[in-house]
């Protein structure tokens, strides 16, 4: 018989399985009854009319894809569009459009430090932070949660030279805010640029959902974020379509431009995509109250679940936390609450940087009082024993 050169992979399919870890693709129907609080949908933005209309209209007006990098042929009009309406809103110089939230950060992460240079990343980052540190090839050091002088006691301790501190604006698992005020304030006695990952702040928090930089209190009069500071975002999340950007001034954006291997060698992102995510902003900036919604719905789901007595993470955003006893009973409480007809996320190790298991909640903006108080009785009724 000839060797097998991945007969490893079975073995290493029989541990995940023993430790409760498998993962398998489960394809969403076109329509369903099932209640969604797992997608991050946070603005129910995906499948309005005028969003999905302003898709179908890029992909006709300028084709199924984007033909290319940016460089070449896979820049239109509106990326152009969308990147100057991005920067406005979030009240950065410049923005530079990528084909995902995580090409995004690999290209900011890794074009903005240097052999040499320092890297502090938050213990909590997201896998992309992760990554980009990785291939960064800077001196990178993993620096205690949300701790501002941990942040600064490194700083000090490396003197001199390029630093950069990355922090997620709200964290995945747990839906917790980075304390991003004393961070730029330990930044800026420093003299270290700060880069905030907005993924799960856009749209949900800051005045008219403009971000957690917004709400904490760091733009100017005008709305006019420091120089000191660069934004990543995605647009797959509260403005319900694909891709992500990079925020900051518009020197930072130039040196992207030509330095940011994700951006010159990837091919651009898609016109429908562009146009969908122009058209959720511009839904944003038009009814800035589903921001504050989204996060009225998160507190009322946070409360229903702890006054029934789950352990759930008080959200600073739209995401609610439910800690599980076990990477199996994580899973097997998603599956009870799908059967049930709610759809719920499902955070095991290695997603969790704790290593503690937990269903996940996304508030939507949309979703009505009955419909929360149907998803706080699901997940209450087919809680796992502890």
């Amino acid at each position: 018989m000839a060797h097998d050169p991945f007969a490893w992979t079975e073995e290493a399919a029989r541990d995940r399985e023993a430790s409760g870890l498998v993962r398998a693709l489960r394809p969403r129907p076109e329509r369903t009854d099932v209640l969604d609080l797992a997608s991050n949908d946070y603005l129910g933005l995906a499948r309005r009319p005028e969003v999905t209309g302003a898709a179908a209209d890029a992909a006709r007006r300028w084709g199924a894809g984007a033909t290319g990098s940016r460089l070449v042929t896979g820049s239109t009009a509106l990326h152009a569009e969308l990147e100057r309406e991005l920067a406005a809103h979030c009240g950065f110089e410049a923005a530079l459009v990528f084909s995902s939230g995580y090409a995004a950060n690999l290209a900011a992460l890794t074009a903005l430090t240097a052999r040499g240079s320092l890297l502090l990343s938050d213990a909590g980052n997201h896998a992309s932070i992760v990554d980009g540190c990785r291939l960064s090839r800077a001196q990178t050091a993993v620096v205690p949660h949300a701790d501002p002088d941990a942040v600064d006691k490194a700083l000090d301790t490396y003197g001199a030279g390029r630093a950069l501190v990355v922090t997620d604006a709200v964290f995945s698992v747990d839906g917790d805010a980075a304390p991003l005020r004393a961070l730029a304030g330990v930044c800026r006695t420093r003299g270290a640029a700060l880069l905030v990952d907005e993924a799960h702040g856009l749209g949900v928090l800051g005045p008219g959902g403009r971000g957690a930089l917004h709400a904490a209190g760091l733009a100017d009069a005008g709305g006019r974020l420091p120089g000191g500071v660069v934004a990543t975002v995605t647009l797959s999340k509260s403005l319900g379509s694909q891709g992500g950007a990079v925020l900051g001034p518009a020197g930072v954006v130039r040196h992207l431009v030509n330095t940011a291997r994700t951006f010159i060698f990837d091919t651009g992102l898609a016109p429908a995509a562009a146009g969908a995510a122009l058209a959720a902003l511009r839904c944003l900036r038009a009814e800035p109250h589903l921001a504050d919604r989204a996060r009225e719905v998160a507190r009322t789901l946070h409360t229903g679940l702890t006054e029934a007595g789950l352990e759930a993470v008080r959200p600073d955003a739209a995401v609610v936390s439910v800690r599980a006893p076990s990477p199996r009973a994580a899973a097997g409480w998603a599956a009870d609450c799908r059967r049930a007809g709610l759809a719920v996320g499902c955070f095991r190790p290695p997603s969790v940087p704790d290593g503690i298991s937990r269903i996940r909640l996304t508030a939507r903006a949309d979703l009505t009082d009955g419909q929360l108080a149907r998803a706080v009785r699901t997940v209450v009724e087919t809680a796992p024993e502890r």
